[in-house]
């Protein structure tokens, strides 16, 4: 089996142990899933268990670091949810633990930036879902592809990208103050040219 190869582990796993590769997520999103998760009845959640796998990479000490959905790992765990199911997307357990977290930047399965859109250091990466602090320009980015300010696209991270770009436009006061009058503001920034290097970016409609 090659490392990339996805094998889907069939034992949950405690959500507490997988460890976060970002430091932020957008609070407002994660209330959000929370709340369509506490629309569905017993038997609807239980499919949704088994049909929402996390990626994960398993590494050193064989832990496993979430490389995506991390909005979802901290929503189900504020749920009361304890085991999650994961899927193995590569196998780094035999790298060193020095050598580990510049493994992984190198393969952009890591994004150590705090809610200012600064880069720290890997070991002030938080260390479970619980400890995730919240970014409104996530929530903002977030909400802004929703609406089709941006298309959804694989490059890692692109959600960042966006909530780095609105918080150069927007003042953090102006999120936390007025969502709503916030992402009319992040549209049409979303249009502008000047986040023709962004990915996703669907541009004005049109030259005139």
């Amino acid at each position: 089996m090659t490392s990339n190869a996805r094998e889907p582990r069939v034992q949950p796993v405690p959500i507490l142990s997988l460890r976060p590769t970002q430091m932020t997520v957008g609070m407002r999103e994660v209330k959000e899933k929370r709340k369509r998760w506490r629309e569905q009845g017993k038997k609807k959640q239980a499919q949704l268990l088994g049909s929402h796998m996390i990626p994960v990479i398993h590494g050193p000490d064989d832990r496993y670091y979430v490389i995506d959905h991390h909005h979802l790992g901290r929503a189900l765990h504020d749920e009361g949810v304890k085991d999650v199911l994961v899927t193995v997307v590569g196998d780094l357990r035999m790298v060193e633990r020095e050598a580990f977290w510049g493994v992984m930047d190198n393969k952009r399965w890591v994004y150590p930036y705090n809610a200012k859109g600064e880069r720290r250091p890997f070991r002030d990466l938080p260390t479970s879902v619980v400890d995730l602090k919240d970014d409104p320009f996530r929530s903002l980015a977030g909400e802004l592809r929703r609406m089709g300010g941006f298309a959804k696209d694989t490059t890692p991270f692109s959600e960042f990208l966006w909530a780095d770009y609105l918080r150069r436009k927007l003042s953090r006061k102006a999120v936390d103050a007025n969502f709503d009058k916030a992402l009319e503001k992040a549209l049409s920034a979303a249009k502008s040219k000047d986040a023709i290097y962004l990915p996703g970016w669907c541009g004005p409609a049109s030259d005139d």
